[in-house]
Parts: C-alpha cells; sequence; structure tokens
C-alpha cells in the first residue's frame, strides 16, 4: 500500500529526483555530477582543460555530489564526471579501465586488485552508517534487537505486531501490517557490508545466506540503489530497508535504533558512527572492516568508502587533476560531511591517505 507519508515528503524527494533527473540528461546512466576546475600543472600553466570520470558507490554519492559542485565554484576548469551505479557496477569499469577513478564501499581483495594491471590506490574518503529505514507513520523511536532485524531479513518475522518486536517497543502500537524488506537488486557495497554484519551477529543468515556485493534474500522486494531503496520506502507503508544514513537523514525517514555488540540500544548519528570507527585501526593497506564494533555507544552498522585510484595513470595532467580534486576532498571538503551524514575523516586517516596519494605516478 502507498503511504501517505510518500506525498507529505514530496517537498523533500522532488529536489533529489530533479537532481538526478538533470544529471542523467547530462549523459550516461544512473546518478551522474559534472563539476569543472582549472588544470594547473607544475609550471603553472592553467589553459589546458581536464577531464575525469568516475563511477561506482551510490552510499558516498550525495557527499560526493557536494564536493564536486564546491570544488567547482573555486575552480571552474577540470571536468569531474561520477555515476552512482552501485559498488558492484563501479569495481567492473574501474577494472575494465573505463573510468579514471571507481568507488566502492567494500575495499577490493586481493584477487580483484591483481586484475588491475595498472594497480590500484585504495583512497578512504569518508565514513558513515548503514542503517534500517522504515515507513510506520505512527510508530517512532523504533528498538529493534540484534535477533529480530536478523529475523525479519530472514523471513521468520513477518507483521510489526509480532509478539518479538513488541515485547521491545511497549509503548509503541504496532500494527497488524506486513512487513516490506526491501533490499538492493544491483551489485552492491552496500550489501557488502550490511550482509557482512548480519553474517557476524547471526549464525543462521551465515549459513543461510551470507555476505557479498549480491546475495540471494529471503524476503522482499528489490530496488537500484541507495536512490532506489530509498524512493520505495517512501512509497511502501509498512516497508523496512536499509540505506545510508544520509539518504534518511536528507529525507526524513524514520529509523530504527539497534542494539549493539554491547547490548545496548544506539540511534544512528555523526556521533555514534564515530565511537564505531574510533574502535578501529585502520591498517596501512588502508582497507578496514568493521563488522560488529565494540564500545557501550558504538552503532552496530559502520563502513568507511573508497575511491578507487590507479596507481599509474598515462596522462600526467589527469593525474594532477585528480590529485588536486581528492586532496581538496580529504581538507576542506570534510566540511560538508556532517551536514550530510557522513563521517569526517580523523586527521590521522587523513594523513594516512595523502601518504598514499602521494605515492600514485604518472607513467
Amino acid at each position: 500500500m502507498v503511504s501517505t507519508v510518500f506525498f507529505k515528503r514530496q517537498a523533500f524527494f522532488a529536489p533529489f529526483l530533479a537532481l538526478t533527473l538533470s544529471l542523467t540528461a547530462c549523459g550516461g546512466t544512473g546518478t551522474q555530477t559534472q563539476t569543472q576546475a582549472p588544470n594547473q600543472t607544475d609550471d603553472g600553466d592553467s589553459a589546458q582543460s581536464v577531464s575525469l570520470t568516475g563511477a561506482g558507490a551510490s552510499f558516498p554519492a550525495p557527499l560526493y555530489q557536494k564536493w564536486f559542485s564546491e570544488y567547482n565554484k573555486q575552480n571552474p576548469n577540470v571536468q569531474v564526471s561520477y555515476q552512482s551505479v552501485g559498488s558492484g557496477a563501479g569495481v567492473e569499469q574501474f577494472t575494465q579501465g573505463t573510468v579514471d577513478f571507481g568507488a566502492s564501499d567494500v575495499a577490493m581483495d586481493d584477487e580483484e586488485m591483481a586484475a588491475v594491471e595498472r594497480g590500484v590506490a585504495l583512497l578512504p574518503m569518508t565514513a558513515g552508517s548503514i542503517v534500517l529505514a522504515y515507513n510506520l507513520p505512527d510508530v517512532t523511536g523504533l528498538k529493534l534487537s540484534r535477533q529480530v532485524y536478523a529475523d525479519i531479513l530472514l523471513g521468520k518475522i513477518t507483521k510489526w505486531n509480532d509478539p518479538a518486536i513488541a515485547k521491545i517497543n511497549p509503548d509503541a502500537t504496532l500494527p497488524d501490517t506486513d512487513i516490506t524488506v526491501v533490499y538492493r537488486s544491483d551489485g552492491s557495497g552496500t550489501t557488502g557490508v550490511f550482509t557482512k554484519h548480519l553474517s557476524a551477529i547471526s549464525p543462521e543468515w551465515s549459513e543461510k545466506v551470507g555476505e557479498g556485493k549480491t546475495v540471494e534474500w529471503p524476503t522482499g522486494v528489490g530496488a537500484k540503489g541507495n536512490e532506489g531503496v530509498t524512493a520505495q520506502i517512501l512509497q511502501t507503508e509498512g516497508s523496512l530497508g536499509y540505506i545510508e544514513y544520509g539518504y534518511a537523514k536528507q529525507q526524513d525517514i524514520a529509523t530504527a535504533t539497534l542494539e549493539n555488540k554491547a547490548g545496548q540500544y544506539i540511534a544512528p548519528s555523526s556521533e555514534t558512527a564515530a565511537g564505531a570507527l574510533s574502535a578501529a585501526t585502520l591498517p596501512e593497506n588502508l582497507r578496514a572492516f568493521i563488522a560488529d564494533p565494540e564500545g557501550q555507544n558504538s552503532y552496530p552498522i559502520v563502513t568507511y568508502t573508497w575511491l578507487l585510484a590507479y596507481q599509474n595513470y598515462d596522462d600526467p595532467n589527469k593525474l594532477k587533476a585528480l590529485k588536486d580534486v581528492v586532496n581538496w576532498s580529504l581538507t576542506d571538503g570534510q566540511a560538508f560531511a556532517d551536514e550530510l551524514g557522513y563521517i569526517p575523516l580523523p586527521p590521522t586517516v587523513v594523513e594516512k591517505v595523502q601518504a598514499k596519494l602521494k605515492t600514485i605516478q604518472s607513467k
């Protein structure tokens, strides 16, 4: 059933749809953003135009769009185009060499990196939470235990007024409504992170479904990208789906308070996500997987998201433009993270990423 909430929230969602349509109209598929900034070579030449293309994760797309827009205001002549096509497609295009950079919410593994002839530099750019957003107009502050949300996603709990949900929400008036699970239909790093968490907390999930960018979901309906899942939740009363926190924040969608490893019920926020990140150390290879974070105040589902750069570039002008854009995003650009629902990178992480960025060379 289509929720009246959808119509109430059209004002929130319309600008995002307009942005998606306008960017798509510029060329390509998916959500695409373009910016222009001057290329400045080492000798100060700013006359040459440079075009950069990227594709991948929808998780960081709103922040990437903001970064490229703000960068454009300061630097009017390097064109940067990013298509939000999902981590799976982003890794594939990056591996095939059809883009200048990719993006993924799951760091490439050794086998994937070995398939890229020009080498790979994994660059964490920001971090965020994956939330369980829901459409129940009269229910606020919904709490879900680890067992309960795993059982919902396994298709074992099918009604919102199930006794297991009612027991931990005694003050809520839960409707006798079917739960419609909404999942990603495309190859998704968000799915990879989410299913890794589910496998860590539920032996049954690990055995029956497992983890990966794509899995066979026991129940529910699919939608493409964080954008598509967000739209489906807004349109479907009784739905529950997993999306990046920034999408829920921008569209004012209710999100569940989840039980963490310490047994505490934690609402998603920049502070609780940062608490989860602080419990993990980013290693020298810049790959970190936080399946079930420690800490009393840690939100339980968080991840870094990576920009995928080649270790070697044929065009020195493209390389310099890429380094300039990435370095700006790691410094000035971090100021925009919190307002969009992302976590600004700690200075120690920024230093590690900048050091890795310096190792990228032109042939």
